[in-house]
């Protein structure tokens, strides 16, 4: 097992702290269970008694008759006799009714460090954020990282790892499989039952084909701008016609189940971030290769995709840049500082290098080419690094 450090790390200075409720979000089958499993752990190690320390995994039957705000609040304060701390760990909790009512009276008796996980972004929307009035702290797990799948796969030759990584991406559970035809089912699996059960059960959505096609859309785009009425388009050539309150709708509604990261362009000069135009990210590269119309996937977007999906699990914000006549692919927050990073496969010309190159013109901040190449193109205050070499680097 993969002791998920770079997740558990942030997390760490808060096991104490009962006023704020760790609430852990992240994509179905990304490793939420056994990142809250090592922490109750960890919690353990530090001397914890284990009848200090509830766990409650929605998705298991023994804990089926909580499906209300008052049973799971009656069920805990049942286990929670004594005076002094108290862990709840309380896993997939949106299978609750009205959770949020219990989670926050079990936070305002001020003896127990509450954790949470769900699959849905909008965990923290709505009623959950109106109840918890910002007395929580939010954390995001993704999949496998490309350094977790090579520490799972101890496999020796990054080369042939990475393209392993770049085709199947980093779920957890598909290292438990050796063949293609089995890594394929298992994310089917997964695909489905993000489609079942974060999106069509939870918003109630009866067009299960038009999901599908937008889906599809989104796949096949990823890392490229386009607006409501590109995917119109698109859709109307499935003889499918959807009007834009209805589509913007759909797509948040598959950004909520994280399947997708949503990043906004900003504003080079003006510095404003535009509200139109976002370009989306799929969280699992495994992903690309189940709904695809084309039947190859486009290198520079996947390599793209895999560095989003790593300065996600880095913890940092990122926006598109957007200047007068090029495209930064990354502007990263890293606290006060910002750092701007272009994503090409390989340089395969001095028009190629040029053109990645110049994007930087008059930005004074870091600047950062990331290449599956294996030759230093360095320049003009630009530092290169290879992929393979940046993902396996320590994050500052």
């Amino acid at each position: 097992m993969v002791f998920r450090e770079r997740f558990i790390r942030p997390i760490r200075p808060f096991y104490e702290t009962a006023d704020l409720v760790k609430v852990i979000t992240g994509m179905r089958r990304a490793g939420k269970s056994v990142l809250l499993s090592q922490i109750a752990d960890e919690v353990r190690q530090n001397g914890v008694d284990d009848e200090r320390i509830i766990f409650i995994n929605f998705e298991f039957l023994e804990f089926s008759h909580l499906r209300t705000a008052k049973s799971l609040y009656e069920y805990v304060q049942s286990l929670m006799r004594g005076s002094g701390r108290y862990y709840l760990f309380l896993d997939e909790v949106q299978a609750v009714e009205e959770f949020e009512l219990a989670v926050n009276s079990l936070r305002a008796k001020g003896n127990a460090s509450i954790f949470i996980t769900g699959s849905n972004a909008h965990l923290l929307s709505g009623e959950l954020a109106t109840a918890l009035s910002g007395r929580y702290v939010k954390f995001c797990v993704t999949p496998f990282t490309f350094s977790e799948a090579l520490e799972i796969t101890r496999q020796s030759d990054c080369k042939k790892a990475f393209a392993d990584f770049m085709k199947w991406g980093g779920l957890p559970g598909r290292f438990a499989f050796s063949t293609e035809p089995e890594i394929q089912r298992y994310l089917l699996d997964v695909y489905d039952s993000i489609v079942l059960r974060d999106i069509i059960q939870r918003f109630g959505i009866r067009d299960l084909n038009l999901l599908d096609n937008i889906v599809r859309f989104l796949i096949d785009n990823v890392g490229s701008i386009f607006s409501a009425n590109t995917i119109s388009k698109y859709l109307k050539s499935q003889n499918r016609t959807i009007s834009a309150e209805s589509l913007y709708n759909y797509i948040n509604h598959i950004v909520g189940s994280m399947m997708f990261t949503k990043v906004h362009r900003y504003d080079i000069k003006g510095k404003n971030i535009f509200a139109t135009l976002e370009k989306y990210y799929i969280a699992d590269l495994g992903m690309l290769r189940l709904k695809r119309n084309t039947a190859t996937v486009n290198p520079g977007a996947s390599l793209e995709n895999i560095v989003a999906n790593e300065l996600i699990a880095r913890g940092y914000s990122m926006h598109i840049g957007v200047r007068k006549n090029a495209e930064i692919d990354f502007i990263v927050d890293r606290g006060t500082e910002k750092e701007f990073i272009q994503v090409a496969y390989a340089i395969d010309s001095e028009a190629t290098l040029r053109r990645e190159i110049d994007a930087f013109d008059g930005i004074a901040e870091k600047k950062m080419l990331i290449t599956a190449d294996d030759y230093d193109c360095s320049q003009k205050g630009v530092v290169w690094k290879n992929v393979v070499e940046w993902l396996l680097e320590e994050p500052v």
